[in-house]
Order: structure tokens, then sequence, then C-alpha cells
């Protein structure tokens, strides 16, 4: 694997390759990471409108080289959603942190306070048919969809505190889930925490504006800065001086008055 970055009009560019000896094939990618400017703050944005891996494992989303193999993973992968889902994605919200024992009924009797559900598919595994502790459930309004999102995120059902969000995975643009070293939220636990998403939103950069340098003492400010310093330092050093003198001074006329 070779890992390069430069700089180029203004952005950071950020490529590198991975070698795959045992298929003899090379594949190159390259993405771009705009530096935070004063006038790119008013488009700043704590959720991200399109799915970039790099920008989703950056805090701030201004990372210019992947921090961990899951992000080169993600960044690597080529994911298309899943043909065989059906139904609106603007209708479908997706809930996560799910009990395993939670049933396909008791999300039905929760969730359908909030409006009426037109599907419900609860994600379980093709071998053991496990939950895997999260669902797609569908509205036939848009209005139960923003209701259910707004108050049943963070609602206890079986025991557990479950994560309610729009689906990303057929609305997000670029979207990579979190088997590919993508997806958005994760504990710190994991060490693989992803930022854009409503679970874990971008910070807002620190904007250092043209005079950031003078303000803390750097560029122009700094010689002076010194300057200022040293001539302090011989005051103090005269003041003593002269204290030391006119005390000495008084010690002799004292001796004096004695004799």
């Amino acid at each position: 694997m070779r890992f390069t970055t430069s700089k180029r009009q203004g952005a950071a560019v950020c490529s590198f390759q991975i070698y795959f000896p045992l298929f003899q094939c090379q594949k190159s990618f390259t993405w771009r990471s705009e530096k935070t400017s004063p006038g790119k703050m008013s488009d700043w944005c704590p959720i991200a409108k399109d799915y970039n891996p790099l920008k989703a494992g950056s805090i701030d989303g201004t990372d210019v080289e992947p921090h961990d193999r899951a992000v080169w993973r993600a960044m690597s992968a080529r994911y298309k959603p899943n043909k065989g889902v059906v139904g609106d994605p603007l209708l479908t919200l997706f809930v996560a942190r799910l009990n395993p024992q939670t049933t396909e009924e008791k999300l039905r009797t929760v969730f359908s306070k909030y409006g009426d559900i037109r599907r419900l598919r609860l994600v379980r595994d093709i071998v053991t048919g496990f939950s895997k502790g999260y669902a797609f459930i569908e509205y036939r309004e848009e209005r139960s969809v923003s209701r259910a999102r707004r108050d049943a995120d963070k609602l206890v059902v079986d025991q557990h505190e479950v994560f309610v969000d729009f689906e990303q995975e057929r609305t997000l643009k670029g979207w990579v889930p979190r088997r590919l070293g993508g997806g958005l939220g994760g504990k710190k636990e994991s060490g693989q925490l992803r930022f854009g998403g409503r679970d874990r939103p971008f910070r807002k950069p620190i904007n250092l504006g043209h005079n950031a340098g003078q303000e803390r003492g750097g560029d122009r400010g700094e010689p002076r800065a010194r300057e200022d310093r040293h001539r302090y330092r011989e005051s103090d050093w005269g003041g003593r001086g002269r204290r030391d003198s006119r005390e000495s001074n008084r010690e002799e006329r004292r001796h004096r008055d004695r004799r």
C-alpha cells in the first residue's frame, strides 16, 4: 500500500494505491478535502449532505488522511444499494439498537401509535434466524415519519434504548454501510466512530482567521512582544538597583549618627 498527500489549487489532495498480489490488479483512489476558510464556514452543516468515508471518520469533517483501516476499506468499497429493497425511502425509518428478543409484533405495537405502517422489516441472520438488532419501518404518510423520528428516538423498548433516524442507504449519496467500514455513529469502545449523522453530528471546525497569528503573538506581533518583555525586565532590574542603593545609603547614615 502506498499513501501520498499533496496540495493543489488551495485544496489538499489525498490519494493512495492498494496492490492486491493475489489478483494482480491495482486500484487508485483520490479524494479532495478543501481547507476550512472563513468563506466556507457559512456552508458548514453538522449533518452530512452526502456520504464521504474520509469526512465521516473525522470529528469535524476536515481530515485529509484516513486514520484507521476501516476508513480505507470504506473508501475502496464500491457499494450499491440493494435493489431488492422495496418501498418509498423517504417514508422509511431506520430503527437500531434493538433488544435481540424484540419481535416484529412488538415493533408494530410500539411504532403504530405514530401513524399507519405500510411495511415493517426486522433484519435477521439468514443462517440462524436471530435478530441483528435493527429494523426498517415504512409509513404511509410523511407526517407519521416525522413524528416517529422525533418522538421515538431514545425510546426504551424491551429494556433497550432505541435509535431512530431516516433511512440512509437509498437517500444519502455515496452511502457505505458499517460492515464495509462506513456507516454513521458507533461506540467509543469500537474505536471506529463515524460523524455527520444524527447520533454523532460534525463539530464545527475552528476557524483561524487572517489575524489569528497576531492575536496569539505570532508573526508580526511576536518581535514586539519580545521587546516589551525585555524592556520590562530591564525596568524591573533597574528599579531593584535603585532600591538597593537607597537602602545602603540609609545604613551608612545610621552608622554615622551612632558615631
